[in-house]
């Protein structure tokens, strides 16, 4: 698969630095500006698969900013341009050291959590009687510290946030009503294409000014998890899995081919067939979540084509 970009080494004017995340890398430009480049690299389970998947990087930067433009009436955020379909250019802003989960639904983590006998999560109750994808009464806010590359992120509750200083009691409040108010937008907007934003998780950071602003992804399938609505209640009563649109179909296909990032496990053969299929389904993902037909971006030179256009804007 060669048509992908895993990496990037990148040296533009007034670079200061670079940060690779998991899936994502940032260049800082003269301490004022970030260029994040989204790669293909697909992560599960916090480990970083060893194949690329075709236009994943295009489609995340894609529909990130597409969100970002469709909530900056609420909440502010920190883009400024995007001069390629990989590319987003916005101002240097210092992370929380949280990420903002919030779920409208028993799924994922939480499900399993719930299934192990836990009724607190990130010291939030969850009521009892509950089946998994089952609908909260309110949506419940459970905030996972940021780990280290190659480590967990962790569960951690409001409380140990605020014990341990890692975000100020004050700043906690905005960084919860944001995630309520763009939880609630990004609910409308998925029902408006006929699916449910189940959960998701925001990232926000500080600008040198010391506004507080929404940063990195926003409402992506990498972030988030969707249902579609139709069918959901029946599903629901009949206790069949939800028809879902998120990573979740690479994390099934993980376990069920024995991994699930544990130590001493190793990640299953992908074979090209294989990466086409995912390739394909966040085509159908991104079609689905931002109701516009997708637009295969030129692959023949990622690099050369990424390097082009972030020079031409830097100008």
């Amino acid at each position: 698969m060669s048509n992908t970009i895993i990496d990037t080494n990148f040296n533009f004017p007034g670079q200061k630095s670079v940060y690779k995340g998991k899936v994502r890398e940032v260049y800082n430009i003269n301490d004022e500006q970030l260029v994040m480049i989204a790669t293909d690299r697909l992560s599960a389970f916090d480990v970083v698969m060893p194949k690329g998947i075709p236009y994943k990087g295009q489609i995340l930067n894609q529909i990130a900013t597409n969100m970002m433009k469709a909530t900056e009436d609420l909440v502010p955020n920190w883009l400024t341009a995007t001069p390629d379909p990989n590319v987003a250019v916005g101002a240097l802003c210092e992370p929380f050291k949280v990420e903002m989960v919030i779920r409208g639904y028993l799924s994922g983590h939480a499900a399993r959590e719930y299934k192990a006998g836990k009724r607190v999560l990130c010291g939030v109750e969850m009521p009892e009687g509950m089946k998994e994808n089952d609908k909260f009464p309110q949506p419940i806010i459970t905030p996972a510290t940021k780990a280290e590359q190659g480590d967990h992120d962790e569960d951690i509750s409001r409380e140990d946030i605020l014990a341990r200083g890692i975000v100020s009691e004050e700043d906690y409040l905005v960084l919860e009503d944001y995630t309520r108010k763009l939880f609630q937008r990004g609910t409308e907007i998925a029902a408006s294409r006929g699916l449910i934003l189940v959960d998701t998780k925001y990232e926000f950071g500080k600008t040198k000014d010391g506004k507080i602003v929404l940063i990195d992804e926003i409402h992506t399938p990498d972030s988030s998890r969707y249902f579609y609505a139709e069918g959901y209640e029946e599903r629901q009563e009949k206790g069949e899995a939800q028809k879902q649109l998120s990573k979740e179909f690479v994390r099934q296909w993980l376990i069920s081919n024995g991994f699930q990032g544990l130590e001493g496990q190793t990640v299953p053969e992908m074979t090209d067939e294989y990466i086409t299929t995912v390739s394909e389904r966040y085509i159908e993902l991104y079609e689905n979540i931002t109701g516009e037909t997708f637009v295969k971006a030129d692959v023949s030179d990622i690099q050369s084509r990424i390097e082009t256009n972030v020079l031409e804007y830097l100008k």
